[in-house]
């Protein structure tokens, strides 16, 4: 067990949700470091698991060292050698009755050392063993202590993922302090829960896996513990969100559709059935007096644009107004020409709205939406700023979701009122096992046919050796008429990963194609990324060498080739999405797939699926069973992990136990699980202040 400090942090459990630097000994300079880390509240520690432990507790004499391992040794100290010569490192000779070793200190003042290793004084020193000069010795130990505090260090001690700035004993005082003076709290599960898997308290789950006792992280009655709390906070949100929506009457829209079969007549291709049943979903909604709130699941290229706008013509059409947000300027102003080429024929105003609007456009935009002149709005985030108001905001429809967490659709949700219904879409394809965990608050849509004119993407692989037979394909497609993408995992080049960048591609590229060739990356600043993708667009850049961010689904009708270098290194479902990018034309896709020799099976595999299949949902299955469920939804772009220690695969009974349990319990008072919920950083999406 830890050694217990004699200390009480916390007078009450809401302690848990004060600020890192409540703790004493952890100032501004560590509360930065911390923030690295993504720990600014005691509560954001908890969730931060030892990986793996160092065995320091096997207590070694000096004559049984063995150098490059941690060992631990109880020495007398000898004598002091602190060079007057700067930059030298202080030295302390101690001794056992085996031997001698050497405590080496780098960036150490006189005063510290003779504290921690007063002379004839027997301590107790772990650290990493190294022979220098027919000597071992050890450089800045983990750990120096006196013989009565022995049983602190002689033990297995949990080793954590930190940062610059942070290093084992620091952080070990700042965990111990939290972990050893854990507030009681009261058990939400029922008796017959913990029963049924063998669960411990909250409190003992937490005190066991910090002190790493059980090696087997994933699967052990602690972790599985937490685990179903986490799922069980998850759905908890989203039941009380769908229980909110049920209870909201609004105005039925009652429309003939004459305004969307004009639209369909203006089409230059026919509807796939798959969209028909939608467009007749969303309808049902619109006509109902219960506030729709529902994501529409596409993969990419499948026509969810096309849905949202005949859906959006239903509810122009009773006078209402429709606003339709995307993720970035360029994919806005892509639906926006989209929309003045569907709603052509018609009376409908449509207007463009991002923070590159002008001033004085923005100010008549303003105006003409409070006076109701404006029928459809297109834009970016700029539509939900409070200075920007409707006059009878009807539909809210919002692109490429998955950038978006809980919180913020809750908040597109409640910007149009009662009467406003809201359509979200997604082209992330999320695993069947995981809906109602990630969308259970909403009615859920999946358009998984493909319009008939779209080709299929031809997939290809080809080892990297082989890079330069691609120049000539290239020389092809370019006299083709076509564009290409080359996708790079990495920015700059790395001396750690093994990884391409998109740099060195780029100075490849950019000699052999001198005038076709520009670059995009994560690290440009947002009005840059625009411009070179707009230019992508216009043809005046015939190849791009690029990130992952071109992932967001803009249309580049002429790019009919995008190669991935290291292809072995990305997730499938994100391969799937980057094949995606190209083929949105009338002309056939290729997506070639480089990648490294003496690939891994699960590589092997990856690979093989992606070219035998072009379906995003069963790619996203198999993704998630290859690699857990937190890459494949597309939050690790935003920095954001859906489960912290929940996952998909490893503890699927869970998932599929959580969702029965809530479906018994939900029409119950669920108020034992509130702080259940304040843990998980969940309750201020449904106590908004609008309630």
């Amino acid at each position: 067990m830890y050694y217990i400090l004699s200390m009480t942090i916390f007078k009450n459990k809401d302690d848990l949700f004060k600020s890192i630097s409540f703790i004493k000994g952890v100032g501004p300079k560590l509360s930065k470091y911390l923030k690295n880390k993504r720990i600014e509240k005691i509560n954001d520690l908890l969730w931060h698991f030892p990986y793996s432990s160092t065995d320091r507790s096997n207590m070694t004499t000096l004559d049984k060292l063995e150098s490059g391992k941690i060992q631990t040794v109880k020495v007398k100290v000898l004598k002091y050698n602190f060079p007057r010569i700067r930059n030298l490192p202080n030295r302390v000779i101690c001794e056992d009755q085996f031997g001698k070793i050497d405590i080496v200190f780098f960036n150490s003042r006189e005063g510290y050392v003779k504290a921690i290793l007063p002379i004839n004084k027997w301590v107790v020193i772990s650290g990493k063993i190294n022979f220098y000069r027919n000597r071992y010795q050890i450089t800045n130990p983990s750990y120096i202590t006196s013989l009565d505090k022995i049983d602190y260090v002689k033990k297995n001690i949990p080793k954590y993922s930190l940062t610059e700035g942070l290093n084992e004993k620091s952080y070990r005082k700042i965990i111990e302090k939290v972990i050893n003076n854990l507030p009681h709290l009261d058990e939400w599960h029922d008796s017959e829960v913990l029963k049924k898997f063998g669960f411990r308290s909250w409190n003992e789950s937490l005190l066991k896996i910090h002190n790493f006792e059980n090696a087997d992280k994933v699967n052990n009655i602690y972790i599985r513990r937490l685990a179903l709390d986490e799922i069980l906070s998850n759905l908890i949100v989203l039941s009380k969100n769908r229980k909110k929506f049920k209870k909201i009457k609004k105005k039925n829209k009652i429309f003939t559709s004459s305004l969307s079969k004009i639209i369909l007549k203006n089409l230059s291709f026919k509807l796939t059935q798959n969209q028909e049943e939608i467009i007749n979903e969303i309808n049902k909604d619109l006509r109902s007096d219960k506030k729709m709130f529902r994501i529409l699941q596409g993969d990419v290229g499948s026509g969810k644009t096309i849905v949202s706008f005949m859906t959006a013509a239903n509810v122009i059409e009773v006078g209402c107004q429709t606003a339709l947000m995307a993720p970035t300027a360029i994919l806005a102003k892509q639906h926006y020409m989209l929309a003045k080429k569907i709603f052509d024929r018609t009376n409908i105003k449509i207007k463009l709205l991002t923070g590159k609007t002008e001033t004085k456009f923005r100010k008549k935009i303003l105006e003409e939406l409070i006076n109701g002149e404006i029928d459809l709005l297109v834009g970016t985030h700029a539509l939900f700023q409070k200075k920007i108001k409707f006059k009878n905001l009807g539909y809210i429809i919002v692109d490429e979701q998955h950038k978006f967490g809980v919180k913020q659709r809750m908040s597109f949700a409640e910007k149009g009122g009662k009467n406003c219904d809201v359509l979200l879409m997604s082209a992330t394809p999320i695993p069947r096992t995981m809906m109602l965990t990630v969308y259970g608050d909403m009615d859920v849509s999946r358009l998984t046919e493909k319009p008939k004119n779209r080709l299929p993407i031809l997939t290809y692989s080809k080892p990297e050796k082989k890079i330069d037979e691609l120049i000539n394909i290239i020389k092809k497609n370019l006299s083709q008429g076509n564009q290409v993408f080359w996708v790079c995992p990495l920015i700059k080049d790395s001396q750690v990963l093994d990884y391409s960048s998109v740099n060195k591609r780029f100075d490849w590229l950019k000699k052999k194609f001198p005038k076709e060739t520009n670059i995009l990356h994560g690290e440009l600043k947002q009005n840059k990324k625009d411009i070179i993708l707009e230019n992508f667009l216009k043809k005046k850049t015939k190849i791009l060498v690029s990130t992952t961010v071109i992932e967001v689904g803009v249309d580049f009708p002429d790019a009919n080739l995008i190669i991935i270098e290291n292809a072995n290194k990305f997730g499938l479902a994100q391969l799937h999405q980057l094949r995606g990018r190209v083929g949105r034309g009338h002309k056939q896709g290729k997506c070639i797939l480089l990648f490294k020799d003496n690939l891994s099976n699960n590589s092997v595999q990856r690979i093989k699926i992606l070219k035998r299949s072009s379906d995003g949902f069963f790619i996203a299955e198999e993704d998630m069973k290859m690699r857990g469920f937190g890459d494949i939804i597309g939050y690790q772009q935003s920095g954001e992990k859906f489960f912290k220690i929940a996952d998909p695969v490893s503890h699927s009974d869970l998932f599929d136990y959580a969702e029965n349990y809530i479906k018994k319990i939900e029409n119950e008072n669920l108020d034992r699980f509130d702080f259940l919920i304040k843990l998980h950083d969940k309750a201020e999406i449904i106590y908004s202040k609008n309630d």
